[in-house]
């Protein structure tokens, strides 16, 4: 792999990737400089109205981390138990290695649109323990007037991103994953964001995951047709596991399977992510989302940014109308460019993923966003721009269940809904959500008890069977329970059961739902009409060790045997 050293000419187009200071690139831009290289050798030449590239960035190699480490002494407070905001601060107190400053001034003096401050550690990106999401993102305006705030601002980005190497989501992922995290370094990725500005907000007019194998294939399709998550705005929607459009690539016409255009209306997306072009927010460096802003869809309406992706509710016929050329409610079904194929972005990712997939001999997860030209006599009026390429894990063990097991006498939970493969007997405590408690308002608190217990279980070693409601890990607590990964990282069986208030279709595209298969967890979803109750009066009638307000933790003398069939992606928990 080569890449150039960065000479001070930044987002150049015949030099869109360089790099600053010594040592190594890290996982994802490694990835990235790789597929950089695979799309200018491949032919796209039928997209021809659409610009395919890897967003231009620069790399601030390991060597970098390393000096900045030493320099300030910050491996005793990186390697604590100290709180994410107190490393956090010691890492914004610190300074960047002078070698490396006259490059980065140089860079941002030259440089003014939005940039995104990445991570690209040397474990990113792995096959089975990819660190997705784990780390900080940080993305900054970078249009102050003056070049020495937009600097400070880049270096606070760079500094939040170190810092992540040692948060507490991190250092639990790596007990998790029984790797090292003494041996962890990181690199940088300073890339340009995807996107055009509309009076103070910048984002992309579309934002997506693309996996070319689907775990939960529904009606007809298969896993190897894939799916695909759509979002308006920055994709920080569809990561965080929001609320997105989720389709099959071999069927882009067909409608998810909504109850009603009512219940569309209420699943699709209505909130969006941009980032703030206007005036300053509250000093907040150690904040992730800083210079981010997330608003109701409404607001792009005098953006004009939503005519190719919504269609249009009527109410005095109670249907849809693809487009927004008439008052009505919005529905981001993208209907325009899927239905009727006004910008052929299908054909691109299956094209695309498909040659992904060839190049890493293994299914593949893509993460992309798209913009829309607002001149019309534009060359390539749109421009779709890959920002990160992963492998997925798909275990093909020989694994037969039949429908009749699902009920036998011995069960406790089924569902023909099920992630992973295998046979499994390692399990005797579950960790289980009170239904008689629950409330989606108080969804936050119940991930704080959640983290509680699984600290203890985390440190005996004793692996659980975790039970709840709505949508896991969503940063969107009325979908779901907002986990992040440090609170359930020693959960072997998660079970995400639906209730009549919460009954959201999952999402594959989240970073967390990565991590989860990354990691063989299996992962029962239970709809709202599940052929096979749970058997909630045994569970409640198992030995109580912690009675929290919202969640308990129960032990089984025995060990659980679970059996999930990868292949009909059915499973059951038996005693």
């Amino acid at each position: 792999m080569k890449i150039n050293e960065f000479n001070r000419i930044f987002f150049d187009d015949e030099q869109n990737i360089s790099f600053i200071g010594e040592g190594e690139v890290g996982g994802k831009a490694s990835s990235l400089i790789y597929f950089d290289n695979i799309l200018k050798e491949s032919d796209f030449s039928e997209f021809d109205e659409i610009m395919v590239n890897i967003p231009n960035f620069t790399v601030l190699r390991t060597g970098v981390f390393d000096d900045f480490m030493t320099q300030n002494d910050l491996y005793d407070i990186a390697y604590s138990d100290k709180s994410d905001d107190e490393i956090a601060i010691a890492f914004q107190n610190a300074s960047l290695p002078f070698s490396v400053l006259g490059d980065l001034r140089e860079l941002i003096s030259k440089v003014n649109v939005p940039l995104a401050i990445r991570s690209s550690s040397m474990l990113e990106d792995a096959k089975y323990k990819p660190f997705a999401g784990i780390y900080g993102t940080k993305m900054i305006p970078n249009n102050q007037f003056d070049s020495d705030t937009r600097f400070t601002k880049m270096v606070e980005g760079i500094k939040y991103v170190y810092a992540s190497t040692f948060f507490k989501d991190a250092k639990e992922y790596f007990t998790a994953s029984g790797l090292e995290i003494r041996k962890e370094k990181m690199a940088v990725i300073i890339q340009e964001i995807i996107g055009n500005r509309y009076g103070d907000k910048f984002y992309p007019n579309l934002s997506g995951v693309g996996k070319s194998y689907n775990y939960y294939p529904i009606n007809e399709t298969l896993p190897e047709e894939g799916v695909v998550n759509l979002a308006f705005g920055l994709g920080k929607t569809i990561v965080d596991g929001g609320l997105s459009w989720i389709y099959c690539p071999k069927y882009p016409h067909k409608k998810p399977p909504f109850g009603s255009v009512n219940e569309m209306l209420k699943l699709t997306q209505t909130e969006f992510w941009s980032v703030n072009m206007g005036d300053p927010p509250a000093y907040d460096p150690i904040n992730e989302t800083e210079y981010m802003l997330i608003e109701n869809i409404h607001s792009a309406e005098e953006d004009e940014t939503l005519s190719n992706l919504v269609s249009t509710y009527d109410h005095t016929t109670d249907r849809l109308t693809i487009g927004s050329g008439r008052d009505g409610a919005r529905v981001l079904n993208f209907a325009p460019i899927l239905s009727l194929e006004l910008i052929p972005i299908n054909d691109l990712l299956i094209k695309l993923m498909k040659v992904c997939e060839e190049k890493m001999d293994s299914p593949v997860e893509i993460e992309f966003a798209m913009t829309f030209s607002k001149d019309s006599s534009s060359e390539k009026p749109y421009r779709f721009g890959l920002l990160q390429v992963r492998q997925m894990v798909v275990n093909d063990t020989d694994v037969r269940l039949e429908r009749s097991e699902l009920s036998s006498n011995d069960t406790i939970i089924a569902s023909e809904h099920v992630l992973g493969n295998g046979i499994s007997n390692n399990i005797k405590d579950i960790v289980f959500v009170k239904h008689e408690t629950f409330d989606p308002a108080k969804t936050e608190l119940i991930a704080k008890e959640i983290a509680e217990i699984n600290s203890k279980l985390l440190s005996e070693k004793r692996p659980y069977l975790l039970i709840g409601y709505g949508r896991w890990g969503s940063s969107d607590h009325w979908l779901g329970i907002p986990v992040t990964w440090s609170q359930i990282s020693g959960a072997s069986i998660i079970v995400e059961a639906s209730l009549e208030n919460m009954n959201i279709e999952f999402s594959q595209g989240s970073h967390f739902f990565h991590n989860l298969t990354s990691f063989k967890i299996q992962y029962f979803y239970l709809p709202l009409r599940n052929d096979f109750p749970t058997d909630w009066n045994w569970i409640n009638s198992l030995d109580h060790v912690t009675d929290l307000e919202f969640v308990s933790h129960v032990r089984y003398d025995k060990a659980l045997k679970t059996i999930v069939d990868g292949k009909s992606r059915s499973g059951v928990i038996k005693k």
